[in-house]
């Protein structure tokens, strides 16, 4: 059975899948490699910027994943979307390929990767918010009831002044996660029909011809004292936050449903802590444990209910 094949709604036999709980745990594991994978992407991203700057980064990392997505489509010699997939693919590709990396990157040029993360909470009710309006899905009362509670978490603890807060970095923190949350929902409709790893694929080849110019026009004056970790830190966010984390985000998001699947971003301020204090020595606050493990619960509740 082919991605796309499953990915349309019904299996080669020609019965649906909707509703299958098979179906909707397989949804949920390859949802949960996604948030995984994501969960590495602010503190490379935080690492990547002591090297180079928002644009650059932005600009040089979706250049790359834009080449590897060509090199796969051809290689698979995937059909082209149609002209009706076109306006989707372009939402896709200006909330998840540009507007996110760039203005998170904007962000952590003021709050530190741990401060960031736990922004990462409010994406699963944005996520929520646009599979209504893109999606056509209905969750029940009590799913919106515990997924607002996971989003007041996070927002109290934006407000609370951990030490690391700043009006400008939050600011451009809530603005990523609501065009993240668009272009996911965007892209997970749309992968039912093309497959998740062909529209984060097209989408980064549409966005090719821009992210080309922009990648040539903010090179570095100076390769010089740009050091290793933050080479490592843009190699990351070039290939698995890019390419790699959304093949398996987008099919899980189309097999068990962008709202349900969505609350699993909740878990990934527990990953991105855990990784941030591990790997940059990050202080994380025990505000910051007590946030997380508050919208963890809601995951379990928003899940039954979705």
């Amino acid at each position: 059975m082919s991605d796309s094949k499953t990915l349309s709604g019904k299996t080669l036999s020609g019965k649906s899948w909707t509703g299958s709980s098979g179906t909707s745990l397989e949804g949920w594991g390859s949802g949960l490699l996604g948030v995984i994978i994501f969960s590495g992407s602010l503190p490379a991203t935080r690492v990547a910027v002591a090297g180079f700057t928002p644009l650059f980064l932005t600009s040089a990392r979706a250049a790359i994943a834009a080449l590897l997505g060509a090199v796969l489509l051809a290689g698979l010699r995937q059909p082209w979307p149609q002209r009706r997939d076109l306006v989707s693919l372009t939402i896709v590709a200006l909330g998840v390929v540009i507007g996110f990396p760039l203005l998170t990157a904007l962000a952590l040029q003021h709050i530190t990767s741990a401060h960031s993360i736990v922004f990462i909470g409010l994406l699963p009710l944005s996520t929520a918010v646009f599979g209504v309006l893109r999606g056509g899905e209905r969750p029940k009362p009590l799913f919106w009831l515990f997924s607002c509670i996971g989003s007041a978490t996070v927002g109290a603890f934006a407000l609370s002044g951990d030490g690391s807060a700043s009006l400008a970095g939050d600011l451009l923190m809530v603005a990523a996660i609501i065009v993240c949350g668009l272009g996911y929902a965007e892209g997970a409709a749309l992968s039912r029909r093309l497959g998740g790893w062909q529209v984060i694929s097209w989408a980064l080849v549409l966005s090719m011809p821009v992210v080309l110019v922009m990648t040539i026009m903010t090179l570095p004056p100076s390769w010089q004292g740009i050091g290793a970790p933050a080479w490592l830190g843009l190699a990351y966010v070039s290939i698995f936050s890019m390419l790699v984390g959304f093949v398996f985000w987008y099919r899980g998001l189309a097999l068990g449903g962008i709202a349900s699947v969505g609350q699993l971003q909740l878990l990934q301020p527990f990953f991105g802590l855990a990784l941030a204090g591990l790997l940059l020595h990050e202080p994380v606050a025990w505000s910051m444990i007590a946030a997380t493990m508050l919208v963890v619960a809601c995951v379990v509740f928003a899940r039954r209910f979705a």
